[in-house]
């Protein structure tokens, strides 16, 4: 018997990624619905829905891929379409679980209102630290693309040291890149140092911006402003991998006449059979015993394992 055979799953939107996740979930011996994504419906296991009810109806796990549901409840879709998932809908999902890579206000705030079980994939150590890799390896094709200069010998800074960014600057080492890690955090600095890299707080953001010719931005917080800006190397190419809004001043680099990219969604866009394998084997893990640690609760609140936040 396959995995997960003749489990019921519902799989609603997102981008390129969307596609290898009913491919895998299909493969697994699951019974995939599939809304707003180009798909075959070719097989027995996939049937392409004509529109949200259908898709959510009777099922055992709905999946919500990146981007997710917008403020509005517009589902993102790579088909043209954007049909929205009211709450009427969302309510009817029941006991349901819902996966998604990361949950936005209007999903969290029905996972409050009905008591939907919403689980942020994002949250989970084991998926943070596996989509980290295409994250990564995405940012440097970027860079590659973009820069007159090679990888190997620029001096490439790093803000923020979690899973993306410690990927990151381990691979950008790994390519002779002369890295250094920003980091508010003495340990992190510390483990940087530990791995090869260069370490430095944020106070000293200034003086490491004047000499970098790359500036990769991890951390979901306005931390590239317009004073931080002005500190740049004008020749420098800025990538930013926070989620959206993201963690750069875009008018105030334009003014400045700086090279500024906000990257997101990186994983769906460079490798998205990968992604899309990360997501479902992710899911049938938790599927088939273990808790999840980033749940939403019916209050909202997400609920961690002890000891694992």
């Amino acid at each position: 018997m396959l995995p997960l055979e003749g489990l019921r799953v519902g799989v609603l939107g997102g981008d390129a990624r969307s596609a290898y996740v009913v491919e895998e979930f299909a493969l697994l011996g699951a019974q995939v619905k599939a809304l707003g994504i180009p798909v075959s419906d070719r097989t027995a296991s996939v049937t392409v829905c004509r529109d949200a009810a259908e898709a959510l109806s009777a099922l055992d796990v709905l999946v919500i891929p990146s981007p997710g549901i917008d403020k509005q409840g517009r589902l993102y879709t790579l088909t043209g379409e954007a049909p929205v998932i009211d709450r009427a809908l969302l309510q009817s999902v029941g006991a349901v679980p819902v996966y998604t890579v990361m949950a936005g206000s209007y999903l969290a705030g029905l996972a409050a209102q009905f008591g939907l079980q919403v689980i942020e994939l994002v949250r989970l150590p084991e998926f943070a630290i596996y989509n980290s890799i295409p994250s990564a390896e995405g940012a440097i094709q970027l860079a590659m693309e973009r820069m007159p200069i090679t990888i190997h010998g620029c001096r490439a800074v790093v803000l923020g040291f979690g899973n993306v960014g410690i990927t990151l600057a381990r691979t950008l080492n790994a390519l002779g890149a002369r890295t250094t890690v920003i980091a508010r955090d003495p340990a992190a600095r510390a483990r940087a140092c530990e791995m090869g890299l260069a370490g430095a707080p944020l106070e000293h953001l200034a003086f490491q911006l004047q000499r970098a010719d790359l500036v990769y931005n991890t951390i979901p917080a306005l931390i590239l402003d317009r004073t931080a800006l002005e500190s740049v190397n004008p020749e420098a190419f800025i990538i930013d991998l926070a989620s959206a809004p993201g963690g750069v001043d875009y008018v105030a680099a334009e003014a400045l006449g700086l090279k500024a990219s906000l990257a997101p969604n990186l994983p769906g866009r460079v490798a998205p059979k990968t992604a899309g394998q990360i997501i479902v084997h992710t899911i049938r893990r938790l599927l088939q015993g273990e808790p999840p640690q980033g749940t939403l609760s019916a209050e909202g609140v997400r609920v961690h394992a002890a000891g694992r936040c």
